[in-house]
Parts: structure tokens; C-alpha cells; sequence
């Protein structure tokens, strides 16, 4: 295997990319490596591309839009490591709606290893709670709910 040298600009563009394509309903399979580790709240770790495949397939089942706020967003980098912290908005099929900030979804850390101009690891941080139904476990966010609605 050919290892390509890569700048911390062009990890940076691959990373920003990946957050592009999502919020234009676009694939991001392409910008992994054949042997990549996708990481998502609640789903796990998915091994290989065809295994991303089926995430995003299951993720894109209940998430019917999002939007990224990159151009506001986090970004360390260190050697092959680049972490975005930032904020999102979106819709589920479902009908419900998330904006960071307003509602208790929305925040998220990604971060990112890659090398060949190809997303080797990919662990996302955040709640996946977005339409926040988890209301048995989490009762505060029973008491928000009615905060707003008084």
C-alpha cells in the first residue's frame, strides 16, 4: 500500500467535507478507507465501509435533513487527529426538529483520523436523543418541556 503525505489543510478539507456532503443528502462512503471504524451513539462501532453503509442507511432512516454549522465549528488537529466540535439543526422523518441551542439536541464532537486522503476512524459524540422522546429516563427533560409550554 502507498502511503500519500498529507498536510493538516488537506486532513482538514477531507474532515470538512464529510460534514458537506451530509448536510447536501450526499454520500460520504467514498471518503472512507475500505477498512475505516465508524463509531455512532446507540449503533456502535461499524467495521469497513459496506458496515458504514448500513449506518448511515439506518441513521438516514429516522434523519430526514441536517445542517452543520462548520463555519463556526471547532477544529484541533495533531499529526493524522482532527477533532470538530460544533453545533447542527435538522428534521427526523418523523416531523420533529432540532436547532442547537433551542432545543437540547444539536451539540456534537467528531473526531477524526486520517491518512491518505482517507478517513481511517471516525467516533462521533453526541446525543442521539434528537427529537428528545427519552423522556422515562431523563426527567428534566419532562420539566423543560413544560417550562416551555407555561
Amino acid at each position: 500500500m502507498e502511503i500519500k503525505t498529507m498536510t493538516d489543510e488537506q486532513r482538514k478539507a477531507v474532515a470538512l467535507e464529510y460534514f458537506r456532503r451530509m448536510d447536501r443528502g450526499e454520500s460520504v462512503l467514498d471518503l472512507f478507507d475500505e477498512h475505516a471504524e465508524f463509531c455512532f451513539p446507540k449503533w456502535g462501532v461499524a467495521h469497513g465501509r459496506a458496515r458504514i453503509g448500513q449506518l448511515f442507511e439506518d441513521l438516514m432512516g429516522i434523519v430526514a435533513s441536517v445542517r452543520h454549522d462548520i463555519a463556526h465549528a471547532n477544529i484541533i488537529q495533531q499529526g493524522d487527529l482532527v477533532v470538530v466540535e460544533g453545533t447542527s439543526s435538522g428534521s427526523l422523518r418523523s416531523g420533529e426538529t432540532w436547532v442547537a441551542g433551542v432545543t437540547h439536541a444539536g451539540r456534537w464532537c467528531d473526531v477524526f483520523e486520517i491518512r491518505n486522503f482517507r478517513i481511517q476512524r471516525c467516533y462521533v459524540y453526541l446525543d442521539p436523543d434528537y427529537g428528545g422522546q427519552d423522556l422515562g429516563r431523563y426527567p428534566w427533560l419532562r420539566r423543560r418541556e413544560a417550562a416551555e409550554a407555561a
